[in-house]
């Protein structure tokens, strides 16, 4: 999986993460990693480009979910307690919708499996990048 990151100036400073891949047990990690030092240099909201993304695991959305947590500002779940990190991500329903995180152009496969877990009542999903940076 490669990750590339870009600024974008909107009514704030977005940093724009695109996924090229698989989002998968074996790369999970890495696109936490990239999100929390981004968050660190002072990104408060993030735009995920998911076109290139190939296929999410349920750890890929594991890392959705811990992005989600990051920008809330959120302890985070211990990513080694398997399914008590799964049942974490109630903690992200219950919080609605997520303001400052909003995906761009997921394929068809990535939107299905978002679907099935209740993830696209979560986030707000654009087709368009210059309408997903002015919704932030």
């Amino acid at each position: 999986m490669d990750i590339i990151v870009s600024k974008e100036k909107g009514h704030e400073a977005i940093a724009v993460i695109k996924v090229v891949g698989q989002l998968d047990g074996q790369t999970y990690q890495q696109l936490i990693d990239v999100a929390r030092k981004e968050f660190e240099a002072g990104s408060k909201s993030f735009l995920l480009d998911l076109s290139e993304l190939s296929y999410i695991s349920s750890a890929g959305l594991v890392s959705l979910h811990t992005l989600a947590l990051i920008l809330q500002g959120t302890p985070l779940p211990n990513s080694e307690e398997g399914w008590n990190t799964l049942k974490s991500m109630d903690r992200t329903r219950e919080s609605g919708k997520q303001k400052n995180i909003k995906l761009l152009n997921p394929q068809d496969q990535v939107t299905s499996v978002l679907d099935m877990v209740g993830f696209s009542s979560l986030f707000d999903v654009f087709t368009d990048k210059q309408q997903a940076l002015d919704s932030f």
